[in-house]
């Protein structure tokens, strides 16, 4: 096609760059839309990996520590003992799940950015009309 000539004026003009501008509309979006993907998806790995680390490392130094206590009171206060850290454990469960509760109510809605952009498409859709 000859970029040289002019875009036909009238109705097919005005639906051509009608319909020039939603495609770029949409293109940007969608833009907008994969690079949110990526960054949603590379939380979540980076989120999983901390967490699963945090289980692991946290599970060893739970198992002996709790080893160590019990051998220590194996002859005088087993029962007690297992009783205590079946508590102490306990509440720390319930702590964890508390905060991790609170850690997923501040995090930002995933693709934010192309909801809020939508919303404003169609604020000033609304405001020419």
């Amino acid at each position: 096609m000859d970029r040289d000539t002019p875009a036909p004026t009238g109705i097919i003009g005005s639906l051509r760059s009608l319909g020039d501008g939603f495609l770029s509309s949409v293109e940007d979006r969608l833009e907008l839309f994969a690079i949110e993907i990526q960054q949603e998806k590379f939380r979540l790995i980076q989120t999983e990996f901390w967490v699963w680390g945090a289980v692991f490392t946290g599970m060893m130094a739970i198992t002996f520590a709790s080893l160590a206590i019990v051998y220590l009171f194996w002859e005088t206060a087993r029962i007690a003992v297992l009783g205590g850290l079946a508590a102490i454990y306990a509440a720390a469960f319930v702590a964890i799940v508390i905060g991790f509760r609170r850690f997923l109510m501040r995090q930002p809605l995933p693709f934010e950015g192309t909801l809020r952009e939508i919303r404003e498409d169609r604020a000033c859709i609304r405001s020419d009309s």
